[in-house]
């Protein structure tokens, strides 16, 4: 059954006034994802991996703070020097009505509440990444500037696009190397493959290139890069650069998302998985037990 939501459903009546014209911004990260009438890499892969009809769901309906992204959000702050203040909460356990009316208040502030033992782990985490040879370079204060919104338009469509910059490098001659910081489960090289498919970064790759393209902050030499770190002593760090095929891919994957965005937002229909009735077969490993077992 196909899913029909009209956009804009129950989207906040007011909102930002729109960016028309490409551009880097300074912005908060509130005030960049309220700009939802530009796609996102984010909001890419969600239309080619989900469907219309959960990205327009998505778009109006933001996620809350949980406690699952309160580790990557404080890491990202002490390793880009940016972001919301992190609150040590002195209590293992947050249980009680008054821990958690003070859990709720840190939240309400647009901070990120902590127990003693991460507070002290996103701190090591910073330290373990300023240790490492390459990506306490990519992240040098001194030459660079963290978490730049970028908006420019894409030329095929007219879709107004956006990207939220990790890191943006100081103008220098040479490859210039834009970082994006990634906390992970595993770090390891073989691990990072199966992300990279799981979570879109080849997407993401495609996106932040062609904004940086658009804008004349890079040409075609840049290198993307995914600083992943684990969140396990002692806080492994690999720095990857997804291969030219997987860009490839990912760039595929961008422009049919671009082109669904498009027709989506010129209908305001935006459908779930199919509009047709889809035949369905068993997995292939059940269909060859049966076959041979009854047929």
């Amino acid at each position: 059954m196909t899913t029909t939501v009209q956009a804009g459903a129950q989207a906040p009546a007011a909102g930002p006034e729109p960016i028309t014209e490409p551009g880097i911004h300074d912005m908060t990260n509130e005030e960049y994802h309220a700009h939802r009438y530009a796609l996102s890499s984010s909001g890419a892969r969600t239309l080619i991996t989900a469907s219309p009809a959960h990205f327009r769901y998505e778009q109006d309906h933001p996620q809350l703070p949980k406690k699952v992204f309160d580790i990557g959000n404080a890491a990202h702050k002490l390793v880009l020097g940016q972001g919301p203040e992190l609150v040590r909460i002195d209590a293992d356990e947050w249980r009680t009505n008054a821990v958690k009316a003070e859990v709720a208040a840190v939240r309400a502030a647009g901070n990120v509440p902590l127990k003693p033992a991460e507070y002290q782990m996103v701190h090591d985490m910073a330290d373990a990444l300023r240790r490492h040879p390459v990506a306490s370079r990519l992240f040098d204060p001194e030459h660079g500037t963290p978490e730049r919104s970028l908006f420019w338009r894409d030329d095929r469509t007219g879709v107004m696009r956006r990207a939220r910059l990790d890191w943006l490098p100081n103008p220098r001659s040479g490859r210039l190397i834009i970082p994006d910081y990634k906390t992970c489960v595993s770090a390891h090289p073989e691990k990072l493959q199966r992300v990279i498919e799981d979570l879109g970064y080849h997407q993401q790759d495609d996106t932040y290139r062609s904004a940086c393209h658009a804008l004349g902050i890079a040409d075609d030499t840049a290198a993307f890069v995914f600083v992943c770190q684990e969140k396990t002593p002692p806080y492994v760090i690999t720095v990857i650069e997804v291969n030219a095929a997987a860009r490839r891919i990912g760039a595929a994957r961008n422009r049919r998302a671009l082109e669904i965005f498009a027709h989506c937002t010129a209908t305001g229909y935006w459908p779930g998985y199919s509009d047709d009735v889809v035949p369905v077969a068993l997995p292939p490993w059940a269909e060859t037990r049966d076959t041979l077992e009854y047929l």
